[in-house]
């Protein structure tokens, strides 16, 4: 009988311990990297960077973004890939926000200086935009913070939009405002004149290309996400578009 009392007593603080790090966020998916900001120029312009987004407020995303390492970066598909993010107040109570959360959009790439930088792999960073930054950590900090971070998904206003770029029969379409996971893993095109959908490449972060003419026709888009969710945007682009032009579909990732 003691024997069983004292099992029950261990499952019982077992199972309080866990509840207490699921609290904590330590067993909920947080993982540690370290932020900085860069700038104090927030012209959204400015904000876009290696993913190519000329606006980040036309794209959807205001001024809480950030560019990320490599190890995050992974060759652009994360662009507009939602990280919530918190400091690491334990670490560092001086200059850390207690409690203080934010989503952020990665917009950029922080790029390596291979000699020993907060983004040389295999480290995860965040370069965040001086407003994100301060969401976080005490103003007179001009350095670097500890955070906690995880994935989340992306909650977006109206559907996800279509910019297209190029000439003659080289199409660049930079697609932005995408919710749920936010990061494409593949794309695709089907011109009114078409049967069949055709593959887009990623030419550079945020933008896929075709080699093929698609003018003078309506445009439909397939996208697939990271976390492997499909939409088909169907005649979102009417016949009568000019490169340069934006199309916001009605549908969007939840």
């Amino acid at each position: 009988m003691g024997s069983f009392v004292t099992l029950s007593v261990l499952v019982c603080q077992f199972f309080f311990f866990v509840s207490l790090l699921n609290l904590k966020g330590i067993n909920g998916g947080w993982l540690d990297a370290h932020a900085t900001f860069y700038g104090a120029n927030q012209s959204p312009a400015t904000l876009g960077g290696a993913c190519g987004y000329d606006n980040t407020f036309h794209a959807g995303f205001g001024v809480n973004t950030a560019a990320v390492s490599g190890a995050l970066y992974r060759g652009g598909e994360a662009c507009g890939a939602c990280y919530q993010l918190m400091c690491n107040y334990r670490a560092d109570p001086k200059w850390c926000l207690r409690r203080s959360v934010i989503t952020v959009t990665a917009t950029n790439f922080c790029p390596p200086n291979n000699n020993g930088g907060w983004c040389d792999p295999p480290r995860h960073h965040f370069d965040m935009s001086m407003p994100a930054f301060f969401r976080i950590a005490r103003r007179g900090n001009e350095g670097i913070v500890p955070v906690l971070y995880r994935r989340v998904s992306c909650t977006r206003r109206g559907g996800v939009r279509f910019t297209l770029r190029g000439q003659s029969n080289f199409n660049l379409v930079m697609i932005s405002n995408v919710g749920g996971s936010g990061d494409i893993r593949a794309a695709w095109v089907r011109g009114a004149r078409a049967r069949s959908w055709a593959p887009l490449n990623r030419n550079w972060g945020a933008n896929w290309q075709s080699s093929f003419d698609l003018r003078n026709q309506k445009l439909s888009f397939k996208l697939t996400l990271v976390d492997g969710k499909t939409l088909e945007f169907f005649n979102v682009v009417p016949s009568t578009w000019r490169f340069g032009q934006t199309f916001s579909s009605r549908n969007q990732f939840s």
